[in-house]
C-alpha cells in the first residue's frame, strides 16, 4: 500500500448529546469515548498502510484526547503503525459549519475516504458535500438508522482496504439513495436540501428543539429505505412494509389526525419509545419523478431534525435518486479480503 493514502475523518463533538436523551433512554456518546473511537480507527487505518489522516480541530475535547493518544503512543513507542494526524486549520463554529467546511476542504485535499461518526443528521451533513468521496460509517448519534453499528477498529481495517484498492470498488462500495427536497416558488424559492433516510412534514409549526419525537405530529413521512429492525422514523415503514436499501423505490406514508380512522401501528421512533401511529396510506415512491409537497404549515425535517419552517406561499417538490453518497460495505469488504487472503499476504509482506 502507498503511505500517500489519506482518510479524512469527522468526529461530531455533538453527536449522542442532544436535547433528545431528556426524554428518551438513547445510548451517550461522551467525548472520551469518541476519541477513542478516533483512536481505534488509526490504529485500524494505520496497520494496512493508511499514512494520512485528516481530522478537524473542536472546542468539546475530541480533537485534544486524539493528540494526546497520538503523544503517548510515539512516545512508548508502540509497534502498532498508525497514520500521521493532521488537524486542519478552520475557524470553530461548534456547528453543522464545520463539517460543512472541513468535509468540503478535505475533499479539495483529494482525501480517498472520509470516516464520519456521528448519527444520521452527521452522515446528511457529510454526504450534502462529499461528491464522490466514499463514506466510512460509524454510528454515535441518536437515530442511527443511516450509518453502521460497528467497532471501530474493525471499521478501520475494512476502510484501508477500500481506500487502498486492495478490495474493488465495485466490491467494497455501495451507492445509496437519497431524497431530494426542493422549494419552487415562495420566498425559499431556490432552496435545496438532501435527506439520506427520511423527509418529514411535521404538524409542528416551528423548529424549536428540531427532533421530531411526537407521533401525533407527523403528517407526511418519505422513506429512502425501512428496515424491521430500524429506528427512528424510518421504523414506521419497517413495520408495515420493509423496504432494502438497494430497492429501486422508498416509500411515501400519510398518518391521520387525532380523531380520524386509520390503521393503528406501533414503531419505535426514538430510542427507548415504542410509540403509535395511526397510518392512512402507504405508496412505494419511484425514484426519477418529482412529486408535491402537500404542506401549507408546519415543519419540514430532514433525517429526524426540523429545519424548514413553512410559509404560507411556499411550495415545495420531492424526489427520489441515487446519487447518493458510496459507503464502504464492511461485511462485505471483509467478506472479500478473507476470500483472497489479504491479511496473510499483507502480513508477509511487512516481514
Amino acid at each position: 500500500m502507498s503511505s500517500l493514502i489519506t482518510v479524512g475523518v469527522i468526529a461530531n463533538p455533538a453527536s449522542g448529546r442532544d436535547i433528545r436523551r431528556l426524554t428518551t433512554h438513547a445510548s451517550v456518546f461522551p467525548t472520551a469515548e469518541k476519541a477513542n473511537m478516533v483512536v481505534r480507527l488509526l490504529a485500524g487505518l494505520g496497520m494496512l498502510g493508511v499514512g494520512r489522516v485528516l481530522m478537524l480541530r473542536d472546542k468539546t475535547g475530541v480533537a485534544a484526547l486524539v493528540l494526546r493518544a497520538l503523544e503517548t503512543h510515539a512516545a512508548v513507542g508502540e509497534p502498532q503503525r498508525w497514520p500521521n494526524v493532521e488537524f486542519l486549520d478552520l475557524p470553530i463554529t461548534d456547528s453543522v459549519t464545520d463539517t460543512h467546511a472541513g468535509v468540503a476542504q478535505m475533499v479539495r485535499m483529494g482525501v480517498d475516504l472520509i470516516a464520519v461518526l456521528g448519527g444520521d443528521g452527521t452522515h446528511r451533513a457529510v454526504a450534502a458535500h462529499c461528491g464522490e468521496v466514499p463514506l466510512l460509517t460509524l454510528s454515535t448519534g441518536t437515530n442511527n438508522a443511516f450509518p453502521d453499528l460497528r467497532e471501530a477498529t474493525v471499521a478501520g481495517v475494512a476502510g484501508a482496504l477500500a481506500a487502498s484498492g486492495l478490495v474493488p470498488p465495485d466490491i467494497a462500495l455501495t451507492r445509496n439513495k437519497r431524497l431530494v427536497v426542493r422549494c419552487v416558488a415562495g420566498p425559499h424559492k431556490g432552496r435545496e436540501e438532501i435527506a439520506l433516510v427520511d423527509v418529514c412534514v411535521s404538524r409542528q409549526r416551528f423548529v424549536g428543539a428540531r427532533a421530531v419525537s411526537e407521533p401525533g405530529d407527523i403528517e407526511t413521512l418519505f422513506l429512502t429505505f425501512a428496515a424491521p429492525d430500524g429506528i427512528g422514523l424510518s421504523s414506521i415503514g419497517g413495520a408495515w412494509a420493509p423496504v432494502e436499501r438497494t430497492a429501486p423505490h422508498g416509500l411515501h406514508l400519510t398518518f391521520a389526525r387525532a380523531g380520524e380512522s386509520g390503521m393503528p401501528i406501533f414503531a419505535p421512533i426514538a430510542p427507548g419509545r415504542l410509540d403509535q401511529v395511526t397510518l392512512r396510506t402507504c405508496e412505494r415512491f419511484e425514484a426519477g419523478h418529482w412529486a408535491p409537497l402537500h404542506a401549507e404549515h408546519g415543519t419540514l425535517a430532514f433525517d429526524g431534525e426540523r429545519e424548514i419552517e413553512l410559509e404560507r406561499d411556499d411550495r415545495y417538490e420531492i424526489a427520489l435518486d441515487w446519487a447518493g453518497p458510496l459507503t464502504v460495505d464492511g461485511g462485505r469488504t471483509l467478506r472479500y479480503s478473507a476470500s483472497r487472503q489479504l491479511m496473510r499476504e499483507l502480513a508477509a509482506h511487512r516481514r
